[in-house]
């Protein structure tokens, strides 16, 4: 569910607006509206600061695993400031230097065909009039054309390999010279040269590890400071969007709290000298910050809905209702109790590892709930590790998957966009109903949809199995025909309320067609429930009978474990990525297109985000 919100109009005096702004983040429960900021050159360095502190962060986790490099025993910096500093400037330099290795190193590759010279006598003998000119040729080409090329020359072979040979030719200056080789530029060092610079470069990388382990050392000022950039941050964009008044000596300011909340930024605000304010309720011209409210199972799935956006405040927030359905989904892609086990068991670790609320811990919810349905819908199946469990259990009737569910993957499309139907019609009738009008009207129920449904009951139970048949609800019973018919008649004839039935007839005959090919075309996008879950299946079973194949006949346990076991590893490691990846993304895609699309979904670009205090975990 979406959270109710207060809405607050600030005005005070332009002096104590930073007084205010500290005194909100530490309330930390309303949200101040700074739409429209642009940030100044000064702004950008501090958003670069900030990302650099996170990023530095990040290095430190990083290099603290590193015993050779980090040095434990490091004395810290006297404040997180002169550690971002210290950071910041060794990061340059190592930059720098690994530059200059990548450039030396393929320096000494070049160099090294040339081996070792004097580089100061090459640059005497040519004072003296003697030109050396260096050249590469195909090893065929040199052996077949040496002998021409020496006439009147003088030509040394310096190296070669298996396909080229490296040469110079002693030249007077300005000589022409016709050689069907590579003239290559005169070095200037030999390798020697090149590999001690390389060596000295290494030796001043090793070295900024002493500054990088006193940074290391500062990881918990390190953080504090970016904490505070990020609560400067705060401040900048407040004061730079309020909105001046009485020649700049007020400034007015709009913010947000959450309703249940609201009544302690309301004992804030009244105890505030110098602070006028207005307190109401959204209007749906407001641009309304919107904050889920969930159960701990919703909450899990709030992440996929983020991956789209936020409804819209004032509307209904579908996350619970796709949740099960996202869940059920991917248990049906994946749809195999030895991927899914896999999974749970890296989501149960991840729990382990993540213990304090935030994204980690709802990614390793959002894994272990998946591939807990991942194992339940293989069980049902009968499939492990692309191992048919019939084979095992012949007594028990495991679902047939590949015979049967083509045509449950169309029914639960079905449901599934009949129920974002109901909801689009509960949030119409209990959101969008004109005054006056009872959100018990047949229209705010969606009634009209009697005729599907009745159409799905009656004729569509029956396809999917035979004894699925409702007794006195059938293709030829009276209750079906009324129910369509009472479908019918609303769809024509009371599409528009408040309008002449007879009117809305076009109207109704448009909105039918677009609707019955609209839900047709989204009910077929379910299929690719069937084909991914084939798929998956399929290939694990491709992979078992390729490491079988391998194995001599008259192989024993050992040699047939030492041959299937890479292949099967490898094998179903792949298909256990690809598939898992298909299986995120498709469900996310039916809930995306078809799902919010039939639900009237309505997104909201903003997120509640109360000033707050900072501390380590907004750096993590």
């Amino acid at each position: 569910m979406i959270a109710k919100m207060s809405k607050y109009d600030f005005v005070l005096y332009a002096a104590q607006s930073g007084d205010f702004i500290g005194r909100l983040r530490e309330l930390g429960l309303v949200d101040i509206t700074t739409k429209g900021w642009e940030p100044s050159e000064e702004d950008r360095q501090l958003l670069l600061d900030i990302e650099g502190c996170t990023r530095a962060l990040e290095f430190v986790r990083t290099f603290r695993s590193d015993a050779e490099r980090c040095d434990a025993a490091a004395r810290p910096f006297a404040s997180g400031e002169e550690a971002y500093e210290h950071y910041a400037a060794a990061q340059r330099d190592a930059a720098a230097l690994h530059a200059e290795i990548g450039r030396l190193e393929k320096s000494a590759e070049e160099l090294r065909p040339w081996g070792a010279f004097d580089a100061d006598r090459l640059g005497r003998l040519a004072g003296e009039g003697i030109v050396l000119r260096y050249f590469s040729a195909q090893r065929n080409v040199f052996d077949k054309s040496a002998a021409e090329w020496g006439e009147g020359r003088t030509i040394v072979e310096i190296s070669r390999n298996d396909s080229t040979v490296w040469f110079v030719v002693v030249t007077a200056p300005g000589e022409e010279l016709d050689l069907d080789a590579q003239e290559m530029k005169a070095p200037q060092m030999d390798v020697r040269e090149a590999e001690r610079r390389i060596a000295g470069a290494g030796e001043k990388l090793r070295a900024l590890d002493g500054e990088f382990s006193r940074v290391a050392a500062s990881e918990r000022d390190l953080a504090r400071y970016g904490a505070s950039l990020r609560e400067r941050l705060q401040e900048v964009q407040v004061q730079a969007t309020a909105q001046p008044a009485a020649d700049g000596t007020l400034v007015v300011m709009e913010g947000w709290a959450e309703k249940e909340t609201s009544a302690r930024v309301d004992e804030l605000l009244e105890a505030y000298p110098g602070v006028v304010y207005l307190k109401s309720d959204p209007t749906p011209e407001d641009d309304t910050p919107v904050k889920l409210k969930n159960n701990r199972f919703a909450r899990v799935f709030e992440l996929v809905g983020d991956m789209y956006a936020r409804p819209k405040y004032g509307t209904l927030d579908l996350t619970p209702f796709f949740a099960p359905f996202y869940m059920l989904f991917f248990g049906i892609c994946l749809n195999d109790a030895g991927y899914g086990a896999i999974l749970t068991l890296l989501g149960a670790w991840m729990l382990s590892k993540n213990r304090r609320p935030g994204m980690m811990r709802q990614a390793a919810w959002f894994a272990t709930l998946c591939g807990a349905m991942t194992v339940v819908f293989g069980l049902f199946c009968g499939s492990f590790f692309g191992v048919s469990m019939k084979e095992w259990f012949p007594s028990v009737p495991f679902y047939d998957f590949q015979g049967q569910f083509f045509s449950v993957a169309l029914a639960i499309g079905i449901v599934q966009i009949m129920s974002s139907r109901a909801e689009d019609g509960a949030c119409c009738s209990a959101m969008k109903m004109p005054s006056g009008k009872s959100a018990m009207s047949l229209t705010g129920l969606r009634p009209a949809f009697s005729a599907p449904v009745g159409c799905g009951l009656a004729g569509g139970l029956p396809m999917l199995n035979p004894s699925w048949v409702i007794p006195f609800y059938t293709t030829s019973s009276p209750a079906f025909y009324a129910t369509v018919g009472l479908g019918a008649v609303l769809m024509l004839f009371f599409n528009s309320p408040g309008k002449n039935p007879f009117l809305n007839l076009g109207v109704g005959l448009w909105d039918t067609y677009n609707n019955i090919t609209g839900i047709l075309s989204d009910v077929l996008s379910y299929i690719r429930l069937f084909a991914i879950g084939l798929s998956g299946g399929v290939l694990a079973t491709v992979f078992n009978s390729l490491a079988g194949g391998f194995v001599p006949d008259d192989a024993g346990i050992v040699t047939r474990l030492l041959i299937m076991t890479p292949i099967l590893l490898i094998g179903h490691g792949i298909n256990l990525f690809m598939s898992t990846i298909s299986s995120f993304v498709h469900p996310m895609r039916l809930t995306f297109v078809e799902f919010y699309k039939n639900a009237g979904f309505e997104m909201s670009m903003r997120t509640f985000n109360p000033l707050r205090k900072m501390d380590q975990t907004e750096n993590q």
